[in-house]
């Protein structure tokens, strides 16, 4: 049955029996009294209508707030049909809320800075990493103008022209952004920063590593082409001389060797797939084999002690072993002949420490922030003389991050140079 059908029929109904009554009436009390009769019912379905239309008037104004009033007749049908209205509408505005709230989670978890503004660029919502990238708060800054609280000049412009089909460049707080605007719906627009400066300072060190690298290997090999085109061109060459260059070339080439050999052990200690392997390292046995490497490649030149006074450790044995052994032969290459090299391991409040202290020519306090940076060289000339890669201390850096430690140097020029390994003391045994 139609819904016309069923709201026409009880009012009909209604209206006959309205009728019906009245024509009873008019029967025993006579035509003046039923038509009375008649008018009176009718006045009270009226007044049952306007009191329904009242009812409903004062629901309409406040929906949320009011139960919805229980109806008779057509009016059942229409405030069972208003109820699930309600009904429907609460859980579209509860999904709608679960979805909002969703969203915002998880545009607060991007790493990508999002800010929704208006069609007069007022600020109405950003997550946090807008709010780092940019210095936006979103309960401070919400309803302000956001050209006034970004006043870069170069943003200003970005969002007067409204070319936004390419991104812009910020430099923002010493950070390196991208900013790009997106506009949707009609009244809204999106601002979007991407954080881009560890990603440039990365390629930069790429791009350092690699030159750098080619600056060292292009060295020994220019030297090494060198001798073999004197070999050439002079094939009768004095034995003595011939063998000088010979003695050259074997340094030249033991050098790139080395160089390659620290470039691919810098390689798989940064490497993920390269996990820690540990095992017991017993550190009386690990230093007593570097004192004697020490005292080896001193040749005497030096005084060279040690002192062990701490637990083993959890570790791995090959990856400490390079790590302080860049630390001691460090020292040895730049301590004068006669100086003396204490190195030491003791437990401290700090937890389990090894260290390498010196007599030598020491490093100037603008340096040693940047003495674990590949390739990088106090003295490029006494480098060269010391026949060091650059890569040591990168080495013994990433080395004991993976152990969990950490190094600290302390240094003066001409007074020498302390070099520590700390490592935390859950890396003690049990």
């Amino acid at each position: 049955m139609s819904p016309q059908l069923l709201f026409w029929i009880p009012a009909a109904l209604r209206l006959v029996i309205v009728l019906a009554a009245a024509a009873v009436v008019g029967y025993f009390l006579g035509l003046t009294a039923g038509l009375a009769a008649g008018l009176l019912f009718l006045l009270a379905l009226v007044l049952v209508q306007l009191n329904y239309l009242y009812l409903l008037s004062g629901w309409l104004d406040h929906p949320e707030s009011e139960k919805l009033p229980d109806g008779w007749g057509a009016w059942t049908d229409v405030f069972s049909r208003l109820y699930r209205l309600r009904r429907d509408d609460e859980r579209n505005r509860k999904e709608l809320s679960e979805w909002l709230t969703r969203f915002r989670q998880a545009m607060s978890l991007l790493p990508d800075g999002v800010a929704i503004m208006d069609d007069v660029l007022f600020l109405e919502w950003c997550n946090p990493a807008a709010e780092k990238h940019l210095g936006l708060s979103n309960t401070r800054d919400k309803g302000m103008r956001v050209t006034n609280l970004i006043r870069d000049p170069a943003f200003i412009d970005y969002i007067i022209l409204g070319h936004y089909e390419q991104p812009l460049t910020l430099n923002v707080k010493d950070r390196k952004l991208i900013v790009q605007i997106i506009p949707f719906e009609n009244r809204r627009q999106i601002l979007v920063t991407h954080d881009v400066t560890e990603t440039e300072r990365i390629d930069m060190m790429r791009r350092d590593f690699i030159a750098n690298a080619s600056h060292e290997l292009r060295t020994p090999l220019t030297v090494i082409n060198g001798f073999l085109e004197i070999a050439q061109a002079q094939p009768d060459l004095e034995q003595s001389v011939r063998m000088g260059h010979l003695k050259l070339m074997i340094e030249q080439g033991q050098r790139m060797q080395n160089l390659i050999e620290d470039m691919l052990t810098l390689t798989r200690l940064e490497s993920i797939d390269y996990p820690l392997r540990t095992e017991q390292v017993n550190i009386r046995n690990l230093l007593g084999q570097l004192l004697q490497e020490a005292n080896a490649l001193s040749g005497g030149r030096h005084k060279i002690s040690l002192d062990i006074d701490g637990p083993d450790i959890d570790g791995n044995t090959d990856e400490l072993r390079s790590a302080f052994g860049n630390l001691v032969t460090n020292a040895i290459r730049y301590t004068p002949d006669g100086g003396h090299i204490h190195i030491q391991w003791q437990q401290t409040a700090k937890g389990p420490q090894f260290s390498v202290k010196d007599s030598g020519i020491g490093i100037r306090a603008e340096h040693i922030a940047r003495l674990t940076e590949r390739f990088y060289r106090v003295d490029k000339s006494r480098s060269r003389e010391t026949q060091g890669t650059g890569l040591g201390l990168a080495i013994v850096k990433h080395v004991l991050l993976r152990h969990g430690a950490v190094l600290e140097i302390e240094s003066e020029e001409g007074k020498g140079s302390t070099f520590l390994a700390i490592f935390n003391s859950t890396h003690l045994l049990r």
